[in-house]
């Protein structure tokens, strides 16, 4: 069960961990601000309120995918490493190389896009990236390829020693998983969800950037040598496959935040559960097959591969967000719990992943697939569940950080107008790709309609209400960061948490 108490000393950073764990969050911040940026761009060029060339725009579009995606798994990364750390061995290395690997990716991405002139996406869909009508070369391809291969194996290498560390402590990973206990016998209370989590990510993402892995070396072998062709078909499962995986496991990675930090705030207990591990059980298995619902559209997919992504869609989503969703509900309900950053971030977090799920499940229905799936609906259901969901989660752990350096939770007047700020401009921003998506706007096209821009320019004024509320988090979350520690012992987690 998560510890009560607001600041625990098992938590506290120093030396080497301090460092490290400062260096993901600051690029993490930085980063997001820069792709919100680039977001921000591409709708006003839609909007017409700002002149973008169609080859530029596109290859924003594929940094703004791939860096978004990138971002939110290198901050959710720190998510678990930071609470996984107190109930398992971590080592430094491994969470020092992540972050090494992932700068290394991330500049070849970089410089594969705006030196180079790739554009093809972040999905490097076959043949595509080697078919550039003249826009780009073989090369630009081949190293937007590889920086994903970097960031691929910074991620196993993070995940194998969190495995190792699991396994050394529960004797495998079934039984961090809680299987013992889904058909009976006594669960016990200390088991810590932030196991339970860890180990559904680690055994579904590390099979998802495996397939990643497998696609993107037959993508290279056939850029160089490219008598060796490819099966398209194949190389889009391989893709999806990896895709979802990657990006679903930061919304679990990332809810181990609510999990260890709502029970300090609320100073309820959040006690773990048999339906809790089901839902987890479940969810591991479902994340896995469920890809599937990406390639409805594609008529030579085999006839049970699209049945199972249609009916897994219908299920996936719920096991774990309900019981998050009710244990966090009953959790907070007559705690007179006081609303400071953290708690606010962790509730926006809950209504944005349980809002977002609606429109994916939607989407995910076949007979309305048709006819959304190439709208604007579909970032605008991604949209919703990252930028209120994900993103606020880790914003909660970064918050409670500075925090815990400060010995009071973060509360101050600039805190409560920039809250409501990124909230109701996240809103704005997502409802206008929902309104677009339900009036048949096309997605992923740079130039558009007349008819289609008051859309656009509605999402443009949301996001630039988001980019101003994340810059000022940005700020605040670097500066608090980099302060010393205040002197003295922790106040006292219910003065602090409750009021």
């Amino acid at each position: 069960m998560a510890t009560m108490t607001l600041y625990p000393d098992d938590e506290r950073l120093a030396g080497g961990e301090r460092t490290a764990f400062n260096l993901y969050i600051i690029s993490s911040v930085a980063l997001f601000v820069l792709m919100m940026l680039l977001g921000l761009t591409m709708r006003m060029s839609q909007a017409t309120w700002l002149n973008v060339a169609p080859d530029l725009f596109y290859r924003i579009l594929s940094m703004h995918g791939a860096g978004m995606v990138g971002t939110a798994a290198l901050v959710t990364t720190a998510v678990m490493w930071f609470f996984l750390r107190k109930y398992v061995t971590l080592h430094l290395w491994a969470f020092v190389s992540n972050y090494v690997l992932f700068m290394i990716g991330a500049v070849c991405i970089i410089v594969a896009i705006f030196i180079d002139g790739y554009g093809g996406l972040w999905t490097f869909l076959y043949p595509l990236p080697v078919h550039a009508m003249g826009l780009w070369t073989p090369n630009a391809a081949a190293l937007f390829m590889a920086g994903y291969l970097f960031i691929g194996v910074g991620s196993l290498l993070f995940y194998l020693d969190a495995a190792a560390g699991i396994i050394r402590k529960f004797g495998n990973l079934g039984r961090a998983l809680g299987l013992q206990w889904l058909f009976g016998g006594s669960i016990d209370p200390n088991h810590p969800k932030t196991v339970v989590a860890s180990t559904m990510v680690i055994i579904a993402n590390t099979l998802g950037i495996l397939a990643g892995a497998v696609v993107l070396v037959m993508s290279l072998v056939n850029i160089f040598f490219p008598e060796m062709a490819l099966n398209a078909l194949v190389a889009k499962n391989l893709i999806y496959w990896f895709g979802h995986m990657y990006i679903n496991a930061t919304i679990y990675m990332g809810v181990i935040a609510v999990y260890e930090l709502l029970p300090r705030y609320s100073q309820k207990p959040y006690p773990i559960s048999r339906p809790f591990l089901w839902s987890w059980a479940a969810s591991c298995l479902f994340v896995i097959v469920v890809f599937p619902h990406h390639l409805l559209m594609d008529y030579a997919e085999p006839r049970w591969l699209l049945v199972m992504g249609q009916i897994v869609s219908w299920g996936a989503g719920f096991p774990v967000f309900l019981v998050t969703v009710y244990g966090a509900l009953t959790n907070i309900y007559r705690s007179g719990m006081r609303w400071t950053m953290p708690s606010r971030l962790m509730i926006l977090s809950v209504f944005g992943w349980a809002a977002g799920i609606v429109p994916a499940i939607l989407d995910g229905t076949i007979r309305n697939n048709l006819v959304m799936h190439n709208t604007q609906w579909v970032p605008g259901h991604f949209h919703f569940y990252l930028l209120l969901g994900v993103l606020p989660m880790a914003l909660a752990l970064m918050f409670h950080v500075i925090g815990a350096r400060a010995n009071r939770p973060p509360n101050t007047g600039a805190d409560r107008v920039g809250f409501p700020v990124y909230f109701i401009g996240g809103l704005i921003f997502v409802l206008a790709f929902l309104d677009a998506g339900h009036l048949s706007v096309a997605r992923r096209m740079a130039t558009h309609l007349p008819e289609w821009q008051f859309t656009d320019k509605v999402g443009s004024i949301g996001a630039m209400l988001v980019v101003l509320g994340m810059l000022y988090f940005a700020i605040r979350i670097t500066s608090g960061l980099l302060k010393a520690p205040a002197g003295g012992s922790p106040r006292d987690s219910t003065a602090n948490a409750a009021g």
